[in-house]
């Protein structure tokens, strides 16, 4: 696989104003070109020995692959869970001008 220069990184949060609060710090701190909210993710998985659910907001958030780690640790500033979920995927391919928009837009 190629080393992408950009990526997909998502998370999931509280439903409600969690999200938007983790999307405009990493908006205002210039470590996403954009954040997609989908609101109403039912979730299922894993926690303490049993299985749990929770209804959730998906964040999708198209960044530079150098920024990852500093996503990482402000999301997990001010995120409510102990475990939040921040899972990174590579882009390889896709519009020019897109990707060249994303690059212009972070630091």
């Amino acid at each position: 696989m190629p080393n992408s220069e950009y990526m997909v990184v998502f998370i999931t949060t509280e439903a409600g104003e969690e999200a938007g609060l983790i999307s405009k710090v990493l908006l205002e701190q210039r470590k996403a070109a954009c954040i997609s909210i989908v609101e109403g993710v039912n979730s299922m998985y894993w926690w303490q020995g049993k299985i749990d659910s929770a209804s959730e907001s998906l964040l999708i958030i198209k960044t530079r692959t150098s920024l990852l780690e500093e996503i990482i640790q402000i999301v997990k500033e001010i995120h409510s869970n102990d475990v939040p979920e921040i899972i990174a995927l590579p882009i390889i391919g896709g519009s020019h001008d897109y990707l060249d928009w994303v690059g212009k837009e972070t630091l």
